[in-house]
């Protein structure tokens, strides 16, 4: 039997060819499948993920420094309070809702900011010190402790070793004459502040080893006793070699390179024009301290600041007054206010013939030419000016104590003034309304009377009439602000702690830490200053709450800032002439 052929079944063909087909469409639903899941992930942890801000926040000292905004100085009312910080509210700036995205599950972009752990000290209440740890840098004694073992070398004039005695308070001074209380009063040199304050940083409360945690860090570097001693006679290299050490020494600690040193801030008890050095010249005045790039990043306390510039601060000169305890302090300012005021106003200081720009000569000319008014011609040789309790004598027995320029804006006597609890007067707003905006209050009228020195050069002003024209009531007003003002002008005894006040060391202390707060918060928020114009540095502090820009002022004659070509020879006179009356004069209260 002849076999047939195997014949397929339609059924089998299409079977078959479906069986290609099946796979070809497995293939494209497999890949339509990623791409829907690649499209699907890429959405997630890109769109979405990229918006997420990291709750844990790495630490590091070796992380790379950020790009920092301009430190300026700032108005008070603008000052951020480090112990009132919430730093939850800083994390992420807050966004209008409609550009807010939908929360992610991912994992957030970590975010590096060194100094986000110091910040969230603040947020431990059961901590008195969070939000006011400072680290103070350990730097070899060549920079401050030699300095004080070769104290003889520290003036040209003026033996500075008794001075630097008692944690830099200087020699008890003796209350034959009752003007003084039994204790707390020294013989301070004017220009002690760099030891006084050094001593008091050790008596602080919040020190802290750790740097991770420090809200600021503090330089103890004796800047001012430096440059006293080259001043007279020595090269500018001399002059700038331990400004030039310390820098190398500091760029090279890791606590540096977290802000560039822009939490960093040192003490020098002098004028800022010892440090402002414009050229190589030999024959200039000063180091260049601060305009070094680094210095420049640091904050520097002296007691008369420049206002052309951001990175120095204004600080009380040291009165004579060191009280240890609250109740020094108590006693003293119910004195005060007990106090038979006989002169209506008085002035002790020297003429200055060189300078055509003084007004010396007219204020004394108007004092001896008044029956209320008490004079202490500080001239060459002995005088009365050289005692501190006939000078304090003089502040106590009168209702106003006039307060012109000396050799630069500030004198001393201004705070020895108000110490005793006379009113202060002043002609230029250098003198003290944009130099010490920490310590004293911004409306001046509430302590002081303004006498333009034009009015006064020009004679159009009698000082005796203005002062008389201001009421009883407001007198008692002017004179009580004052003496409640006190605590904030003195620097306690380094060598004991005032329970509840704070002194001219916490108040600029805690404004240090205020301005580090605002830097790292603006960092962290992404503010910058771009307008920030510093030729215009004194007038951020004068800011109106809500204010951000300045513009022209009625101060503007006074801070025309002089061309570059006598900028320097105007502060280097002041300077030079500052330490010739050091010379002339070794109360140096002039």
């Amino acid at each position: 039997m002849r076999r047939r052929p195997v014949v397929i079944a339609p059924s089998e063909k299409m079977d078959r060819g479906a069986g290609k087909n099946q796979k070809s469409r497995l293939c494209f639903l497999a890949l339509l499948s990623a791409f829907f899941w690649i499209l699907l992930l890429y959405f997630h942890f890109v769109v979405l993920g990229g918006h997420a801000v990291d709750e844990s926040i790495k630490l590091s000292l070796e992380d790379k420094p950020v790009n920092l905004p301009v430190v300026r100085k700032f108005a008070p009312s603008r000052v951020v309070d480090a112990t009132k910080v919430d730093v939850k509210s800083i994390r992420e700036p807050t966004k209008p809702v409609d550009q807010q995205q939908p929360k992610s599950t991912a994992k957030p972009e970590v975010q590096n900011f060194p100094f986000v752990k110091a910040l969230k000290t603040v947020e431990n209440k059961s901590d008195p010190c969070g939000g006011r740890y400072i680290f103070v840098h350990d730097l070899p004694s060549r920079f401050n402790e030699d300095m004080l073992k070769e104290c003889k070398s520290l003036s040209l004039w003026t033996n500075m070793c008794k001075f630097t005695t008692n944690a830099g308070l200087g020699p008890p001074l003796e209350n034959v004459e009752g003007v003084f209380s039994d204790t707390g009063w020294y013989a301070t040199n004017q220009f002690a502040v760099d030891v006084i304050f050094s001593n008091r940083m050790k008596q602080y409360d919040c020190l802290t080893k750790d740097s991770s945690i420090a809200s600021a860090f503090f330089v103890p570097f004796y800047a001012g006793f430096d440059i006293a001693r080259y001043l007279w006679g020595y090269n500018i290299s001399t002059r700038d070699r331990a400004s030039l050490d310390l820098v190398d020494w500091l760029e090279k600690r890791p606590e540096w390179g977290v802000m560039g040193g822009r939490d960093h801030f040192l003490v020098a008890g002098r004028i800022t024009w010892d440090f402002r050095r414009l050229s190589e010249e030999e024959t200039d005045w000063g180091n260049k301290l601060l305009f070094l790039p680094a210095a420049k990043n640091m904050s520097m306390l002296v007691v008369e600041s420049s206002p052309w510039n951001a990175n120095d601060f204004g600080i009380p000169y040291p009165t004579y007054f060191h009280p240890a305890k609250d109740d020094d302090v108590f006693i003293w300012q119910d004195r005060m206010r007990k106090l038979e005021r006989k002169w209506l106003f008085s002035f002790a200081g020297a003429p200055r013939p060189d300078n055509p720009k003084s007004i010396r000569g007219q204020i004394i000319d108007q004092c001896k030419n008044s029956k209320v008014c008490k004079l202490l011609e500080c001239d060459f040789g002995e005088s009365k000016c050289h005692s501190p309790s006939s000078i304090m004598q003089m502040f106590q027995s009168s209702l106003f104590c006039l307060q012109p320029q000396g050799d630069s804006y500030t004198r001393r006597s201004a705070f020895d003034a108000m110490l005793a609890g006379c009113i202060p007067v002043f002609f230029h707003p250098g003198s003290a309304y944009t130099q010490y905006t920490w310590h004293l209050p911004k409306n001046f009228t509430r302590y002081s009377v303004f006498i333009p020195e034009d009015d006064i050069r020009k004679r159009n002003v009698s000082i005796e009439e203005r002062l008389s024209q201001i009421s009883p009531e407001q007198l008692k007003l002017m004179q009580e602000e004052v003496i409640s003002m006190i605590p904030r002008l003195v620097y306690a005894d380094p060598r004991s702690k005032l329970e509840t006040l704070k002194d001219a060391f916490d108040v600029s202390v805690q404004a240090i830490i205020d301005k580090v707060t605002k830097l790292r918060i603006d960092i962290i928020e992404g503010h910058t200053d771009k307008n920030f114009i510093e030729e215009n540095s004194w007038k951020y502090a004068l800011l109106e709450d809500g204010q951000r820009e300045v513009g022209p002022h009625e101060w503007d004659p006074f801070f025309s800032k002089p061309k570059d070509g006598d900028s320097g020879d105007t502060s280097a006179g002041a300077a030079k002439n500052s330490w010739k009356n050091e010379q002339r004069d070794k109360s140096l209260n002039s």
